[in-house]
């Protein structure tokens, strides 16, 4: 180790994978850095929302990874992640093992597809191909009833993504209005909570409520999902025709944990403590959705917070390596603007506080400011 830089793998192309690497290289200059994934690209989920209404199209939201890859000196090893073995000093993927001195697993979640019919459901979270679907969709829909729901996953209550099924809910609202197609379709939203949204907090519970009110938008609450159908929505307390479904399923952990020896938390995710490592295997850390970490049963699974866990398991895994045992942590911060094409409302929550700004033009332009700050570090 003295006579040579320490040997760093990091797994996963998505937010939580990119910011360790930022953090590292940042800390350390000299780091041998390798980044695993199918493909050296971003893809950008939190703009997919726009892509129903052309705002937003494929081009814009998947970035291109070599120049960044190139200017921080990382390696790029293309292959899907399958294992582990010497207690993850070797990371078993399609293209071959690769050793490591230390590693980072962000690969992410996936979402639990147990539900009976959920394949006659768009999952949009899933990726742009999805949004794309909803976009083709909703263009050749005439009129009918449009659902859109989430649920979470019973043993890990963090492991849900609920945030933008509102906000597909108030674009897809907004975009028929703009097409004056509206009055042809009911829209309805659905959630097994009688408070969808609890996890923003009590004030965004009722504006979310208030919201769908005034947008003349039904609810179906505090039912739980029995299955879907080509054309239904069943639950234990009644079902209603659909002509497209959106359901954002719970998450749980990527299927190749299942491989190894890694502890897992009762949801099926990888085990951290509040330092982002992972107890009992030396020199491995978790960032993002992949992880279950010590916090508030809120704790949000997004962008935001993947950042904030990436740079403190980047901090102690630079500390660890040189022997000083360090004890970065990382503030839960519930952070996001749920937007509507043309305007936003600001959530924001942390343990000591919860604020909720009124929709206005300016948050839905601060939405769309963030995303090009934050994609041109990548670009």
């Amino acid at each position: 180790m003295s006579n040579r830089p320490a040997s760093i793998a990091v797994l996963g192309a998505g937010f939580a994978g990119l910011s360790t690497i930022r953090a590292l290289r940042k800390r350390d200059p000299g780091a041998e850095i390798t980044l695993v994934a199918p493909r050296a690209e971003l893809h950008y989920l939190p703009g997919i929302i726009w892509i129903p209404s052309g705002l937003r199209k494929r081009e814009d939201l998947v970035i291109a990874l070599d120049g960044f890859l190139r200017r921080q000196g990382v390696r790029f090893h293309a292959a899907e992640v399958t294992g582990l073995a010497d207690g993850g000093r070797t990371v078993q993927t399609t293209a071959g093992g690769l050793a490591n001195d230390a590693l980072v697993i962000a690969t992410g979640g996936r979402f639990i597809k147990k539900l009976p019919g959920i394949e006659h459901a768009i999952t949009p979270c899933e990726g742009i191909a999805a949004a794309e679907r909803i976009r083709d969709r909703l263009r050749d829909l005439q009129g009918g009833t449009i659902a859109v729901g989430f649920a979470g996953n019973p043993n890990e209550p963090s492991a849900m993504r609920g945030g933008p099924m509102f906000e597909f809910l108030f674009v897809i609202d907004q975009q028929l209005r703009r097409e004056g197609r509206r009055d042809r379709f009911e829209l309805v939203f659905f959630n097994p909570s009688k408070e969808p949204g609890n996890r923003l907090g009590p004030k965004a519970v009722k504006f979310l409520l208030a919201e769908m009110a005034r947008r003349g938008i039904r609810t179906h609450l505090g039912h739980k999902m029995q299955r879907f159908e080509a054309d239904k929505v069943v639950t234990e307390g009644g079902e209603f025709s659909a002509d497209l479904i959106l359901f954002m399923p719970g998450m749980t952990g990527n299927a190749w944990f299942d491989a190894t020896e890694l502890p897992r938390s009762a949801g099926g995710l990888i085990q951290a403590d509040a330092h982002c490592r992972v107890p009992g295997f030396d020199k491995v850390y978790v960032a993002g959705d992949s992880g279950s970490f010590p916090g508030p049963d809120w704790m949000p699974k997004q962008a935001h917070m993947a950042d904030l866990q990436a740079a403190a398991a980047a901090a102690n895994l630079l500390g660890d390596l040189a022997g000083k045992r360090s004890s970065d942590t990382f503030q839960v911060e519930l952070m996001c603007i749920v937007d509507a094409i043309d305007q936003g409302t600001l959530v924001w929550r942390t343990p000591q506080r919860n604020l909720l700004l009124p929709s206005t033009r300016l948050f839905h332009w601060a939405k769309r400011g963030f995303e090009w700050k934050y994609l041109r570090q990548y670009r």
